[in-house]
């Protein structure tokens, strides 16, 4: 069986405005496997954003083919694609996107409330997802009355709540300062050392220091994919 979490061949992606065609992606060929970290790099219109929507099963391309889990998920209706999307990947966002009314564990219960999971399950996988990130004391909380890197590992746990193949980081650390930054890194720097395959998406050169592969994205094109000795994560 193949190790691979991800595969596109070829993909290409154009937006069509008016009478005015935009190139986004060229058909870019990009493999991840299992238990890989790796940064997604690119300056602003070098088509990270694009290609990060169609890893994420939130567009599609023109052009090309996606297999997510050894499954060709490139035409899927826009159902199957959510059925998907909650199945095998796990997101994290710059902004957070918790719910300001709903506490902490409630937070981290909305997307296994989707996926029909029943209530006393989704109550202690939420659970131990907060306490996984350290935040099992909080659970009880708003979102408002904790910190913006505790929000963020809510968000995290979130994202693991529904145990997917894939998590997917978008700018995770945009709006941390420089020593919460380095925290969520050694989160997902540990979250990839017990065996969760972590992409992420960033223009932060300290930040993709902590991954071991790098993936550049210039034109539509990738620009270069290359390996390094990751940082270490500082412990938290």
């Amino acid at each position: 069986m193949s190790d691979l979490v991800l595969s596109l061949r070829a993909v290409e992606k154009t937006y069509l405005t008016g009478d005015v065609e935009f190139q986004a992606l060229r058909g870019v060929d990009l493999d991840v496997r299992a238990g890989e970290m790796l940064a997604l790099m690119g300056p602003s219109g070098s088509g990270k954003t694009t290609l990060m929507q169609i890893i994420g099963l939130l567009d599609r391309p023109t052009e090309g083919t996606y297999l997510l889990g050894g499954r060709d998920v490139t035409d899927l209706t826009e159902n199957e694609r959510a059925e998907a999307r909650n199945r095998e990947i796990g997101f994290v966002f710059q902004a957070f996107h918790l719910l300001p009314r709903l506490d902490l564990l409630e937070n981290v219960e909305v997307p296994l409330t989707y996926a029909g999971i029943p209530a006393y399950e989704r109550r202690e996988r939420a659970l131990e997802m907060l306490d996984r990130v350290g935040l099992a004391s909080k659970a009880r909380n708003l979102p408002s009355q904790i910190s913006g890197g505790q929000k963020q590992r809510v968000a995290v746990a979130r994202a693991l709540a529904g145990r997917p193949r894939l998590l997917l980081a978008d700018e995770p650390t945009g709006n941390l300062d420089t020593r919460t930054s380095e925290e969520i890194m050694a989160l997902f720097t540990e979250l990839n050392g017990e065996g969760t395959t972590v992409v992420i998406v960033t223009h932060e050169p300290d930040i993709a220091e902590y991954t071991r592969r790098v993936v550049r994205v210039r034109d539509g094109l990738v620009e270069s994919d290359t390996t390094h000795t990751p940082r270490a994560g500082v412990r938290t």
